[in-house]
């Protein structure tokens, strides 16, 4: 399959920016299965300089320096990309969660830090005990770990709600599972929080999710968001990503745009102004499918 994907954010300030600094996070990476054919990123005003580079993670991230005095800012990043139909997944032949440990040290005695750091809490993903308790059921001794995350990210997606309205960015994890309601980021946290409290490697993965829509009625320009998913390890498969909002192992219908300890790592855009006051932000992401074959609908919550 090949996708177009468009990505506008358009921020408007009630006073005048003197200066901005931002750092961007809107170019999909290049992976096994997803190739990215083109990306092109536009700023408005022009940024005084623009500095390409690779974070801790791999991720390809932009800084932008904006000396021009504006009201208003608009980013525009445009990309297609291919994505392959991965290679299947034997959940049940990977090593038993609560065994990771024996996996993880190398035939050097060195351990793998690139998966160790994705065990650890971060802001957004501190465990509670209530959390520990809801993760147990899906993690008996000696299951399988993919099996176990599997089953985990069902149980997620009968027990949450998606409700666009029951969250905001500040929404503590807490509140999450207390109401078991949220979106995407919150279910991806939510998920991560839990695997981590078993000291299970699984990381936020930041992209698109192509979506279709009702059987009759046009697909609405901008209508489309970004979407957050995890990753959980293994040794036999490396990562494997899991999509804890819509009850499926991740194919080719998600393109991957970042991966880090949570949203915090990944945020398309971020930075500090001098000057701007108060401001409101409007998002359209359009990801419509130019090439391959159809497939059954996701239910794009």
């Amino acid at each position: 399959m090949i996708f177009d994907i468009t990505h506008k954010t358009h921020y408007r300030y009630r006073s005048m920016v003197v200066q901005s600094l931002h750092l961007v996070h809107m170019t999909p990476r290049t992976l096994p299965g997803q190739i990215v054919r083109q990306h092109r990123l536009t700023v408005e005003p022009a940024p005084a300089s623009r500095q390409d580079g690779i974070d801790t993670f791999g991720n390809i991230d932009v800084i932008l320096d904006i000396e021009s005095q504006h009201k208003e800012l608009v980013l525009i990043a445009r990309s297609t990309v291919e994505k392959l139909s991965p290679p299947p997944i034997n959940l049940l032949a990977t090593t038993p969660w609560d065994r990771l440990d024996d996996k993880l040290l190398a035939a050097n005695h060195e351990r793998d830090v690139h998966v160790l750091m994705f065990r650890c809490a971060s802001r957004l993903t501190s465990p509670t005990l209530e959390i520990a308790e809801y993760a147990a059921p899906s993690f008996a001794p000696g299951r399988p770990v993919l099996d176990a995350a599997m089953d985990f990210t069902m149980r997620m997606y009968n027990d949450f709600t998606f409700d666009p309205h029951a969250t905001d960015v500040s929404t503590p994890l807490s509140q999450v599972f207390r109401t078991k309601r949220g979106v995407c980021q919150d279910f991806a946290h939510a998920a991560l929080a839990c695997l981590r409290s078993l000291r299970i490697p699984a990381r936020y993965v930041s992209g698109y999710l192509h979506t279709r829509p009702p059987p009759g009625r046009p697909k609405l320009q901008g209508a489309d968001a970004s979407h957050a998913w995890i990753s959980v390890w293994s040794p036999e498969y490396g990562w494997v990503d899991l999509d804890p909002t819509n009850g499926m192992i991740v194919r080719d219908e998600h393109v991957t745009v970042a991966y880090g300890r949570d949203y915090d790592d990944v945020s398309p855009i971020s930075g500090v102004l001098r000057g701007g006051g108060e401001h409101s932000v409007s998002v359209g992401v359009d990801v419509n499918m130019v090439a391959g074959a159809p497939a059954d609908a996701l239910s794009g919550r």
